[in-house]
């Protein structure tokens, strides 16, 4: 275990240098799942609520997109968690009063999306590196942040808009942060801080709860049973609060998700009937070398992990790293088991995001072993330029390659998910940059015209 940790002038040079490339498109993605997280915040920053009523006054056809549920009070809420539009609603006020946009700009919700999301993502990038740097070289801390941050979908997704995903890496790399050091080290505070990150990851995605327990798990192994109900307690405290809200507005504890997700379980939705799968081993695959939605084609950097894994779980007997790659590899298990494991209309391996981070100490202890022989240090540096040319594509390509829905929606059409003549790297390689690209460079994103 190296010395050190807190690194200001490496964080913040890391830090600086994620915002200006995950913004350099100038553009914000706008799938359906995204819209209504945005346009909340916008309205709890202008207005004072949750609601979007006002933007379905604006845009009846809002209405009509399934993210967008009555809920039992007569109003319009996001089906999704509120948790990010919270989060995002705070810098939009301040920006707000500043006089530095205007909230009732054209794009100004777009703007709002895509800068708290580089934010969160950026954030949670110098978070692993941080804890990196108390186990391995500060290079080796570096180049697995840079991996991470520009090798990955967290470019090219989790930062272009409010997915969730962004504010779930952010809370698992707080955890990180905080539990990721000696044993010794490790106070109730401490504790307190990775359950505050935990619990936003649940409160946004209560799909990570397997990893979050986990993780617990891990730190009442090293630090103690009562800093394990410490961090225990706060998630739970969240994930009841997020459960007692929605119930209040929907009538159910998940909130207009469980009515969404019925509609996504009708057969010409995705063409599923089930939530899970009877053929878990083909998402499996799929998560890993689908040719549209395969980790390793779309970031193969991520590989080194397993050059990383027998140090995780031979050596560095304090820190117990087995726990953390136990943790990925439960949620890997839930989401190959998912009937839509490819997660709907996205740019490549979305889902897979979720479990990077706990991954990201195995992945820093394999770039350690690869550094130490020249033929593997190559390989690597391949691997990384790679995975950061399909990071850029998707950043300033997708979705205007149009792969998911030309010539048939990969929702249907599953087959197209295994299809190596069309695949969606190839697509975006061929169709060009998206129009859209600078559009909140303009003056559309912070004034309205007059």
């Amino acid at each position: 275990m190296t010395s050190g940790g807190w690194r200001p002038r490496a964080g913040l040079a890391l830090f600086v240098g994620l915002l200006i490339v995950y913004n350099s498109n100038g553009r914000e993605l706008q799938p359906i799942d995204s819209q209504p997280t945005k346009l909340a915040a916008r309205g709890l920053a202008r207005d004072g609520v949750l609601t979007l009523d006002r933007d379905i006054a604006e845009k009846p056809g809002l209405a009509a997109r399934v993210s967008f549920q009555p809920d039992r009070h007569g109003h319009t809420r996001s089906a999704y968690s509120v948790v990010p539009s919270i989060i995002a609603a705070v810098p939009a006020w301040l920006l707000s009063r500043a006089h530095l946009i205007d909230l009732d700009a054209p794009l100004a919700p777009s703007l709002i999306a895509s800068f708290v999301a580089s934010l969160l993502t950026a954030g949670a990038v110098v978070l692993v590196f941080l804890a990196l740097r108390r186990i391995v070289t500060q290079s080796a801390a570096m180049w697995t942040a840079v991996g991470l941050g520009l090798g990955t979908n967290y470019w090219a997704i989790l930062s272009r808009t409010l997915w969730q995903h962004e504010t779930v890496a952010f809370g698992i790399a707080l955890a990180l942060w905080a539990w990721l050091r000696p044993a010794r080290d490790l106070t109730m505070r401490l504790a307190a801080f990775g359950g505050v990150g935990l619990a936003l990851a649940c409160m946004c995605r209560l799909q990570v709860a397997p990893l979050a327990g986990l993780m617990i798990l891990w730190l009442g192994v090293r630090a103690g049973l009562k800093n394990a109900l410490v961090s225990g307690f706060l998630v739970g405290a969240g994930v009841a609060a997020i459960f007692g809200a929605q119930y209040y507005w929907f009538g159910d504890p998940l909130g207009g998700f469980a009515a969404m997700q019925r509609v996504a379980l009708q057969p010409d939705a995705h063409g599923v009937t089930s939530s899970f799968s009877r053929t878990p081993w083909e998402g499996a695959l799929g998560l890993l070398v689908s040719p549209s939605r395969g980790l390793l084609l779309f970031s193969p950097v991520v590989a080194v992990v397993a050059a990383g894994v027998h140090r995780s779980l031979r050596h560095d007997q304090d820190l117990r790293l087995g726990w953390l790659v136990a943790a990925s590899a439960a949620l890997f298990a839930e989401y190959a088991g998912y009937s839509v494991w490819w997660g709907g209309f996205t740019f490549g391996p979305r889902y897979m995001m979720d479990l990077l981070v706990p991954l990201a100490p195995a992945a820093a202890y394999g770039l350690e072993a690869v550094h130490a022989r020249r033929w593997a240090r190559g390989l690597a540096m391949a691997a990384l330029a790679w995975s950061m040319l399909v990071s850029a594509m998707g950043a300033f390509v997708y979705p205007y390659e149009q792969w998911n829905t030309n010539p048939e929606s990969v929702d249907t059409h599953h087959e197209r998910l295994w299809q190596w003549h069309d695949s969606q790297i190839a697509r975006a390689w061929k169709q060009g940059l998206s129009p859209q690209n600078f559009d909140l460079f303009s003056r559309a994103s912070v004034r309205i015209e007059r």
